[in-house]
């Protein structure tokens, strides 16, 4: 749902949600409490900057002013609240309809937890309802650990190994005045896919 927000406008706003449409009503509350905690991980990670002003570098008058955090400590602090996301579901209590988790045995969500109605569907798996390619035939990254290793994108299925010539440009010279002489070069490598 927050995908779509890119094309809304202002994150800020009270409506936004609502104004995605197809959202059915427990969506929008989903998508306004989540709103509202990545708004509390900007402000909580705000930070204090100043200036000096005076002769020569003095420091008779600051002036100081709260910054963004930067775009990647956000981006980490946004990472782990996804990971350690909960599973809710809408509950009445009383008149009202309240975000419960789906799951008795794990621990209640804060107001500074991410929560979700929906698990996210299979990527590994071809499936064209939900809009999946699935990962079969992706090419992979035999010794990275991360999600772009073959171990995590294939899914446990392993992979196939190919050797590939590739022609690249090497020993590129700069001639006066003004362009660029590459000579090619081929070598072989190994391509890593999905099966």
């Amino acid at each position: 749902y927050l995908a779509k927000l890119s094309s809304v406008g202002s994150i800020s706003e009270e409506e936004t949600c609502e104004k995605l449409k197809g959202l059915i009503q427990r969506q929008v509350q989903m998508c306004k409490r989540n709103l509202e905690v990545m708004d509390s991980a900007i402000l909580n990670n705000m930070r204090v900057e100043c200036k000096c002003h005076g002769v020569s570098g003095s420091c008779e008058f600051k002036t100081c002013w709260k910054a963004m955090p930067p775009f990647r400590k956000v981006g980490n602090v946004l990472k782990e609240k996804f990971d350690g996301a909960t599973e809710v579901e809408q509950s009445e209590i009383g008149s009202t309809k309240v975000l419960v988790p789906k799951n008795s045995q794990f621990k209640p969500h804060t107001d500074e937890d991410l929560v979700y109605l929906d698990s996210s569907p299979d990527f590994c798996d071809h499936d064209l309802k939900n809009g999946v390619l699935g990962t079969s035939g992706r090419q992979c990254n035999k010794t990275s650990k991360a999600i772009d290793g073959c171990e995590l994108m294939c899914c446990g299925r392993g992979f196939h190994t190919d050797e590939v010539e590739v022609v690249e440009r090497c020993s590129c010279k700069f001639h006066w005045c003004c362009s660029v002489k590459c000579k090619p070069c081929h070598r072989v490598v190994e391509i890593h896919t999905c099966r």
